[in-house]
């Protein structure tokens, strides 16, 4: 195990929360004294969003003087996905499905059934169906007192408005993906996000690279990078390569229409569709766009 970082309790290490996140904890324990109905942590991987979450629900139950102690039978149940007042949905694996949210507003009909708080947890939550994130604004609508919804998606922006406006929305540091990854390796991103911009440039090189059969992660790593330079051309900076492309561009839609565009890659990747393909409707649906 690597050495735990100054800033980061030895409990948030047991969830598996990185380093990196550190920061946010101490808003989620001033959170938990007054907590929302529902929250999204937006930002950092899928992985550090799940260990974030993790941590919170544990914050909201676990009993010790100072919570989470990471090694009560509560925070350990939470661990195991056992514990009887969490609920964990993975939209990261396959779509959210409405039955699931259905149940989801039966279930917050009643209190929960310890002393703490009933966390609904929706990992990926961008993998709702419109129909699952209607029924969840439903429930989300009428719940009993101590029933907590956390939401986890990369972007605000990927989930349905409705939901974004009912929700305290905290933000993780974002995943390093603009550097290589160290000593390369399938996953690396930046092969494919050096072509991408290259091709949005000049239209040429994507086909003809030697692009080979990226991994899912890593597609998942290029459209996490993307988002990220398209939140910060929307928050004013040109300073990345998308940024300076849709700086350049003459229609204002294009940005709102990328945002769209990134989410439905996520969601085929969701759905198992070939990276390969994901990457090239992206480069050249985008490519049209940024070219006018």
């Amino acid at each position: 195990m690597s050495a735990i970082s100054p800033s980061l309790s030895p409990a948030a290490a047991i969830f598996g929360v990185s380093p990196r996140q550190a920061h946010v904890l101490a808003g989620l324990d001033a959170l938990a004294r007054a907590v929302p109905q529902a929250v999204i942590l937006e930002g950092g991987s899928a992985e550090e969003r799940a260990a974030v979450g993790l941590y919170f629900t544990a914050r909201l139950n676990c009993k010790s003087a100072v919570p989470p102690c990471g090694t009560c039978t509560a925070c350990l149940q939470i661990l195991e996905n056992v514990f009887l007042d969490f609920q964990y949905f993975d939209g990261g694996s396959e779509s959210i499905k409405v039955d699931a949210m259905r149940e989801v507003r039966v279930l917050v009909g009643e209190p929960p059934r310890g002393s703490g708080k009933r966390v609904i947890l929706l990992a990926e939550a961008q993998g709702l169906t419109e129909e699952a994130a209607n029924a969840l604004l439903k429930a989300m609508e009428e719940p009993r007192p101590g029933n907590v919804f956390v939401l986890l998606a990369p972007q605000r922006e990927r989930l349905f408005p409705t939901l974004v406006s009912r929700s305290f929305v905290m933000t993780l540091a974002w995943p390093d993906t603009a550097e290589p990854a160290a000593g390369g390796g399938e996953d690396d991103p930046w092969p494919l996000l050096d072509g991408l911009h290259a091709f949005w440039r000049t239209g040429r090189g994507w086909f003809t690279a030697a692009k080979g059969r990226p991994t899912r992660t890593c597609a998942e790593r290029v459209l996490t990078e993307l988002s990220r330079e398209l939140a910060g051309f929307l928050a004013g900076r040109e300073n990345t390569e998308l940024g300076a492309l849709l700086g350049a561009c003459y229609d204002p839609d294009v940005a709102r229409r990328l945002d769209l565009l990134l989410a439905e890659s996520q969601e085929a990747l969701i759905l198992a569709v070939n990276p390969a393909v994901v990457l090239d409707r992206l480069a050249t649906r985008a490519y049209l766009w940024l070219r006018r």
